[in-house]
């Protein structure tokens, strides 16, 4: 069984990597099979993130302004993971969404993991949900849902009790195990910036309209900025 290992969670402000932003980050470094360092940060997203991630998250817009931005936080979050096997519930919906930021900073990204989701799906599959709270529910286990660090833990702790119950059963089935490092697979293109013709037609919409804005034009990608524009175009015109 893999016994050493960084345990990853993000908070973001959605579900798409290519769109949205990570708001949290919290990872535990595990080394034979017992925590050694743990590690978290709030990060700044550049727009305000909606009052739905708000009530999930705890997370207010007014905590993120003084966060530091992304930039400053991946070389600090990929020193911490170094060669480590990333384990996250759901850890490709993680893994994405650092791999995207890495691209964007022309840094390597490349990572196995390990992914409790999948393997409480193929050993749980009569409960009703195999979401982490409910997993954690089931097991005992003491969480404190959509805090990036709180769902790390509780991440970890429901590694080792899937390990305990269903290890020895899983690894019967040798390279196909569930609990071997598996290479973690996500395209990632990089974003350019928004284009001087697009801030001038989004500053030239937002002013005609009167419109208040919860993003900052100046720090849209170009493919943001096209959705912003066709957005605003389709609902007031030109």
């Amino acid at each position: 069984m893999t016994n050493s290992y960084v345990c990853i969670d993000l908070e973001t402000t959605g579900l798409n990597p290519k769109s949205d932003k990570i708001i949290e980050i919290g990872v535990i470094k595990v080394a034979d099979n017992r925590v050694i360092e743990e590690w978290e940060t709030l990060v700044n997203p550049g727009r305000m993130i909606g009052e739905r991630i708000a009530e999930l998250t705890g997370i207010r817009d007014e905590q993120l302004e003084s966060a530091p931005v992304i930039e400053e936080v991946l070389p600090k979050l990929l020193e911490f993971v170094g060669d480590s096997v990333l384990l996250g519930h759901s850890v490709l919906f993680d893994y994405s969404f650092v791999k995207k930021a890495a691209v964007n900073q022309r840094l390597s990204f490349e990572k196995e993991g390990i992914d409790t989701l999948k393997i409480a799906r193929k050993y749980l599959a009569d409960l009703e949900s195999r979401s982490l709270p409910c997993l954690c529910k089931y097991y005992g286990i003491s969480h404190n849902a959509h805090r990036a660090l709180h769902d790390a833990r509780a991440t970890v702790e429901l590694y080792r009790k899937l390990a305990e119950q269903f290890y020895d059963r899983e690894e019967a089935e040798g390279k196909k195990s569930l609990f071997r490092p598996k290479r973690l697979c996500y395209q990632a293109k990089r974003d350019t910036p928004i284009t001087i013709p697009q801030k001038e037609q989004l500053y030239k919409l937002v002013d005609k309209h009167k419109l208040i804005i919860d993003y900052e034009i100046d720090k849209l990608t170009r493919s943001e900025a096209s959705r912003r524009i066709d957005r605003l175009l389709a609902e007031y015109g030109r």
